[in-house]
């Protein structure tokens, strides 16, 4: 077995001492750039492999930030890690990912376990656990999309795209406006998607109905549910009535387009359906499906912008003041195409 080459051997072949090489791995910026480049051309000489542990327990630094996510059947959230896993080449950290439950105390043992590794954050998009116990963590901590009064947090402006939806249905002169949507908690940022849906039709002289369904905890729990909710809305209203449907997210409304090809074998007319997170679902549909999209790169970028600067913080002598949670909402945009 090849033997491992350590600071000793670098210094040797160099003529530095190993304080100096020392310096290099933790403060290369305290060398001058010619020794520095010594150094680094020793390393490739040597053909030397950091041992990333051992920098681990030397400094206590992982470079690992943590994510709760609830799940990933739901693309919105698929595509969200996406994005946060593809920032390691920007920013150099690595992640370590738990997809939740909606449960509490799997939550709370994730953490745990994300704590035993030294995680230097915490990115938490499940919306399980109330943020002031995620404060109380003593970790940098930014969530995405969900409840977020005692922790920094970026949000979609849920409100701006609830008035998009309602505002395009109205354009297509719909005879019913409908939102389908499970039951939200009000703190959570997705339930203005409700209530500004609501209060543009009714500035508007028109009604919304909001169809509240139980969700699931698979897709396939989804599709069953999608056809029950499908199933009451055919048989309430007239079949020659156009239906707006506005649907909480791409999933759901990829789900109730199914459901419509599977009965007709087209979309008719009397169906206008938007989306919700402009995901690969709403543009690979059978039907492309119009959708309110968030800029879900330019979230990813603020969310670790203000990770990075609690991080940061955390390894001041004299840090500021970092108490005051930073809350950064992003507008959203109409893509149109042919589902109204």
């Amino acid at each position: 077995m090849k033997k491992r080459v350590t600071f000793a051997d670098i210094a040797k072949y160099t003529g530095f001492s190993k304080t100096t090489i020392s310096r290099y791995f933790n403060n290369p910026d305290s060398l001058t750039l010619e020794n520095q480049e010594i150094i680094q051309k020793t390393l490739k000489d040597l053909n030397y492999q950091e041992n990333k542990l051992g920098k681990i327990l030397a400094s206590g630094q992982s470079e690992f930030i943590g994510i709760l996510i609830p799940n990933l059947y739901l693309n919105y959230y698929a595509e969200m890690l996406d994005l946060i896993l593809a920032s390691y080449e920007k920013y150099g950290f690595k992640f370590i990912v738990f997809p939740g439950n909606s449960s509490p105390e799997a939550d709370r043992k994730y953490i745990h376990e994300l704590l035993a590794y030294q995680i230097e954050g915490l990115i938490v998009l499940s919306s399980s656990l109330p943020s002031q116990e995620l404060a109380e963590l003593n970790i940098p901590v930014v969530a995405i999309e969900r409840e977020a009064k005692a922790i920094s947090s970026v949000d979609t402006d849920n409100a701006v795209g609830g008035r998009l939806a309602a505002k395009r249905l109205l354009e297509d002169k719909c005879d019913h406006y409908i939102h389908i949507n499970i039951d939200v908690d009000p703190e959570a940022p997705s339930y203005q998607r409700i209530t500004s849906f609501e209060d543009y039709l009714k500035e508007h002289g028109q009604k919304a109905l909001i169809y509240k369904f139980e969700g699931g905890s698979s897709y396939h729990e989804l599709q069953e549910n999608f056809k029950l909710v499908f199933e009451e809305i055919e048989s309430r209203f007239d079949k020659d009535t156009i239906k707006g449907v506005f649907l909480a997210n791409d999933t759901y409304a990829n789900l109730f387009l199914n459901q419509i090809i599977r009965k007709y074998g087209h979309l008719p007319d009397t169906y206008k359906l938007i989306g919700f997170d402009g995901t690969a679902a709403s543009a690979e549909a059978i039907v492309g499906i119009t959708t309110v999209a968030q800029k879900k790169e330019e979230m990813i970028e603020k969310a670790m912008g203000i990770l990075l600067e609690q991080i940061h913080q955390s390894k001041q002598r004299r840090p500021q003041n970092t108490n005051a949670p930073v809350h950064i909402q992003v507008d959203p945009v109409l893509i149109a195409r042919q589902t109204a």
